[in-house]
């Protein structure tokens, strides 16, 4: 049974560009909580399109981020959200009530090769799956 969405958590993913860190954020999220909790990811400057490396890098994991596109932090979308992940040190505006993570010291991979993104790849799904943890819903079995 399906727990309705009002009682979800929704997750928001932040970064600068929106083509890399937050999609790969995204993707683990989903795929680890499935239908469990909600999870959206946006750009303070999005760029045109998702990297083509964070893709690939996904794929390795059997995770499909392809049709993903860059989308703009806007104040409505933050809002809805009951815990704002930033990632590589980018900010979001504190709203009453939201809890904020700062996933400090994860570079921007724009320009790296497949083989350079697979370890901030890996910290990504590590702290996703902490993050899972904090909030009570532990990684599924089967993604």
């Amino acid at each position: 049974m399906t727990t309705p969405t009002a009682t979800k958590p929704k997750v928001l993913f932040l970064c600068v560009h929106n083509a890399g860190r937050s999609q790969m954020a995204l993707g683990f999220f989903r795929a680890h909580a499935g239908d469990r909790a909600i999870g959206w990811s946006a750009g303070s400057a999005p760029a045109d399109e998702i990297s083509d490396v964070a893709v690939a890098a996904l794929a390795e994991r059997g995770i499909d981020i392809s049709a993903e596109v860059p989308k703009l932090r806007t104040d409505e979308l933050q809002a809805g959200a009951d815990v704002v992940v930033t990632l590589g040190g980018g900010t979001a505006p504190e709203l009453s009530g939201q809890r904020i993570e700062a996933w400090t010291a994860l570079p921007d991979p724009a320009g790296w090769t497949l083989a350079g993104v697979r370890p901030l790849r890996d910290e990504i799904e590590r702290r996703v799956l902490q993050l899972l943890d904090e909030l009570d819903l532990p990684e599924r079995t089967t993604p």
